[in-house]
């Protein structure tokens, strides 16, 4: 796990949040199936909830606008020192800014934006808030990818806006690439798969993790979720996808609790 207190390299993956219709329904399937802890912020802050796991941040929820042009998704937020720019600059490589940016009161600066094949991600400068807190362990986010059906203009969008290095898996079946702040990897591209149906748009996914992948999916149907796709073992932990009681896809993928966080 990694605990983190300072803000997030440009380009990295650092929140995640979900706007949907019902947050109260949200915080009853969630709190039940991670056990997260739930701190409303208040009328100024249009309610939004804030997700913890021992008092460490993890991820977002509020309730969604009428007629928002964004999908019901959890949103991936990557990091930037100045998202004014950033804005600017996804609009020169061919995407579209949807939202902002905007500032979120002294937390931080945020846009929403979409690449050019419609995958939308958020933009995040850090205020008082650098984005989650703890990472890539139980009931927390672990891994984030784009999938799109266009993967060299998607790919070029995220190595020209934040300087992320892409390396292609040579072993894949379909193109993929893991992103890269440095030498550090920090999530990963790829394209859909032929066989995935065509009303399914390009997007962000993000993974969070589990101790029983199997038990975690029978979990979600019991809290009035579904399975996207079932439990299957892969090369980097047991992993499915599933979708939450208001139909709002994820995925989740068998993780080690360790006891010592790594701090950064």
């Amino acid at each position: 796990m990694t605990v983190r207190d300072t803000a997030y390299p440009d380009g990295t993956p650092c929140w995640i949040d979900l706007m949907v219709p019902d947050p109260r329904r949200a915080m009853d399937f969630y709190g039940a199936l991670f056990g997260w802890d739930f701190a409303d912020q208040g009328d100024e802050a249009g309610n939004y909830l804030l997700c913890s796991v021992d008092g460490h941040l993890v991820s977002g929820l509020g309730a969604s606008a009428p007629r928002q042009e964004a999908p019901t998704v959890w949103t991936t937020y990557l990091a930037t020192s100045d998202v004014d720019a950033s804005a600017a600059a996804v609009t020169d490589a061919g995407g579209r800014v949807l939202t902002g940016p905007l500032d979120v009161l002294t937390e931080g600066r945020m846009a929403i934006a979409s690449d050019p094949t419609g995958a939308v991600f958020g933009l995040w400068q850090a205020g008082r808030t650098i984005g989650a807190q703890l990472t890539g362990t139980p009931s927390a986010l672990v891994w984030n990818e784009c999938l799109t059906r266009d993967f060299d203009v998607a790919r070029a969008l995220y190595e020209r806006v934040f300087g992320l290095g892409t390396q292609l898996m040579e072993d894949e079946d379909v193109p993929y690439a893991t992103l890269r702040v440095g030498d550090r990897i920090v999530g990963g591209i790829g394209r859909l798969p032929d066989d995935v149906p065509a009303d399914v748009p390009p997007h962000w996914m993000t993974y969070f993790g589990v101790t029983d992948t199997d038990a975690t999916v029978t979990r979600v149907t019991e809290l009035g979720g579904s399975v996207v796709s079932p439990p299957t073992d892969s090369p980097y932990g047991r992993m499915a996808a599933v979708a939450d009681n208001q139909g709002v896809a994820f995925s989740v993928i068998t993780v080690s609790a360790e006891p010592d966080p790594e701090r950064r």
